[in-house]
């Protein structure tokens, strides 16, 4: 018993210092985004700041326009996961539930392009949205997000677990495929769609390249663009690049932790069901 018990405490132990070894960067990341302009290039560089500031956050928000970035990226990473969540769980319940020719095998193709990197597709894409008159708009980087073949799996995979029986008792009492859907199939998904919304989410706000290419207009920029852009001109500033950084990071860490209750639940039973 006391051998467990040394081996237990041995792990947690060893899982307690890697966790603390991933946060060091994040948290000297904060620490040095309080600091006085130059005190991070000092050799060594601190650990703390001598007198904590808030100027580097007021020059972002103020100068650099990043407010505006921020509201952009809250603003598309909300209309992504509420877009994702409306075709991926509409394609994935239809792939579980509803026999159409070709089911199968178009859902075999999907999954086959799973292998296929998506920076391949980016300039057909491009090009599509070219034509369509859709470059340097929201519409242009929403369309992409608004379903994928990973979302389309995870609801297909939990929604194979809804009992048939079920839905066959609710159209024979009446009910038609919508009442059906909105009454029995999207309470049964709702641990999925946590998840699925959450990586819609964070999938959005953390993308660089994509809006990179297809936006022109620096006022429609997402926070990480504009922080990119914001190194041409700072790129010597450590203290404000990681006041920025702080900016792009700290708001999804915060939704994922709220939420990783109802995301990790999602991903196990997605991935035992069916």
């Amino acid at each position: 018993m006391k051998r467990i018990r040394a081996r237990s405490l041995a792990v947690h132990g060893a899982l307690a210092a890697i966790a603390l070894l991933s946060l060091v960067p994040i948290l000297w990341m904060v620490s040095v985004s309080f600091m006085a302009p130059g005190e991070a290039s000092a050799s060594p560089p601190p650990l703390l700041p001598r007198e904590a500031t808030l100027d580097n956050y007021r020059q972002l928000l103020a100068q650099a326009g990043m407010g505006r970035s921020f509201a952009n990226s809250a603003l598309l990473a909300t209309l992504a996961a509420a877009l994702s969540l409306a075709f991926n769980v509409t394609a994935g319940y239809a792939f579980a539930k509803l026999r159409f020719t070709g089911r199968d095998r178009l859902f075999r193709l999907l999954l086959g392009a799973l292998v296929i990197p998506g920076q391949v597709a980016m300039i057909p894409v491009f090009l599509m949205l070219k034509s369509a008159g859709l470059v340097n708009t929201y519409a242009g980087v929403l369309l992409p997000a608004m379903a994928n073949v990973p979302g389309i799996f995870l609801v297909r995979q939990y929604a194979v677990s809804i009992p048939d029986t079920l839905l066959e008792a609710a159209r024979i009492d009446g009910a038609g495929e919508l009442r059906v859907f909105w009454s029995i199939v999207l309470p049964s998904l709702s641990p999925i769609l946590v998840t699925l919304a959450v990586l819609s989410f964070l999938g959005s706000w953390n993308d660089f390249l994509w809006p990179l290419i297809v936006l022109a207009d620096d006022r429609l920029y997402t926070l990480p663009v504009a922080l990119a852009s914001l190194t041409r001109e700072h790129v010597q500033d450590s203290e404000l690049m990681m006041a920025g950084s702080v900016i792009t990071v700290l708001p999804v860490l915060g939704l994922f932790l709220l939420l990783q209750r109802y995301y990790i639940r999602g991903l196990l039973a997605g991935s035992v069901k069916g």
